[in-house]
């Protein structure tokens, strides 16, 4: 088994986090490799020792050089490493360092356990769809596990955007843009928008207009083949196409977005003894007396 590990440099536990992981590698010889740009940041944080015995290369060598890559930050550590790795099929694992934390649900008082499972191959792989869409029929396209996103920049006011499903017309929304989700992205930005939760597993696709000029507009869940065709006319400021909050597209009008589901997957490492409902609850403290929930 080789762990590559990857981090969120601006979470200051890291260091720590990923001391203690190089630990229990040394103690169980696993290896371990690290990306340049993580390394180059952890110089004068953790023992330098540890440093030099760890196998260095690129980010873009990373995916074929492990077996599993952990993932240690939040969700948004998560969605940037699925976009690196996901064309080579290699698993990831999430710690969470963050927040809410629906794809790295993992929390560091489980670390240690989860490791202990994984070496004794106790763990499953989940695949997550994912999405790829093509801007003015580009040949390129862009990624996503979450959700892809239309807005505007440069003017808070609402546009227009003509929404088609495999050719035929759905809608024309007066909004302030677009999200397209996989059930993956439906805990993301889609939950934000008052969008339904929707488990990973379920083969579909997501649209939703956000804050539409409209009490009837709703998010309408299609087939994973579907074929999504958003077109903007006019607008007041110039189109920004977003993949999962990170990756950003700036175009001028007319615009013409298509969006399907991609032939890659995001392959997650699970747990054996936990499940999406678990996380669920978990998460959105469902069940839990709100006023006993401490920071709020």
């Amino acid at each position: 088994m080789k762990f590559g590990i990857c981090g969120n440099l601006e979470k200051k536990e890291l260091p720590q986090v990923i001391e203690r992981l190089m630990i229990r590698c040394h103690k169980e010889k696993v290896q371990y490799i690290l990306p340049e740009t993580l390394a180059k940041g952890l110089r004068g944080k953790i023992d330098k020792q540890f440093l030099l015995r760890s196998n260095i290369v690129s980010e873009t060598k990373l995916p074929t050089a492990c077996d599993i890559v952990i993932s240690i930050g939040g969700d948004g550590t998560i969605l940037r490493i699925a976009r690196l790795v996901s064309s080579h099929a290699t698993p990831i694992l999430g710690i969470n360092l963050g927040k809410l934390g629906f794809l790295a649900e993992v929390s560091l008082e489980e670390l240690d356990d989860c490791i202990t499972e994984i070496l004794r191959g106790d763990y499953r792989i989940e695949d997550r769809m994912m999405l790829q869409a093509r801007i003015n029929k580009s040949k390129q396209c862009i990624f996503a596990l979450n959700d892809i996103v239309l807005s505007q920049t440069d003017s808070s006011r609402m546009f227009s955007v003509q929404t088609f499903v495999n050719g035929e017309f759905l809608s024309k929304f007066t909004c302030d843009g677009t999200i397209v989700a996989t059930p993956t992205g439906s805990t993301a930005y889609m939950l934000s928008n008052g969008g339904p939760i929707v488990t990973p597993t379920n083969h579909s696709m997501l649209i939703n207009p956000i804050s539409p000029h409209s009490l009837t507009a709703r998010t309408v869940v299609v087939p994973e083949e579907s074929i999504i065709t958003l077109k903007v006319q006019t607008a007041h400021g110039k189109m920004r196409i977003t993949a999962d909050g990170q990756s950003q597209i700036f175009v001028r009008l007319p615009l013409e977005v298509v969006i399907e589901r991609s032939l890659l997957v995001t392959k997650l490492v699970k747990r054996m003894n936990t499940s999406y409902y678990d996380v669920l609850r978990r998460k959105l403290h469902w069940g839990r007396d709100a006023r006993n929930l401490s920071g709020h």
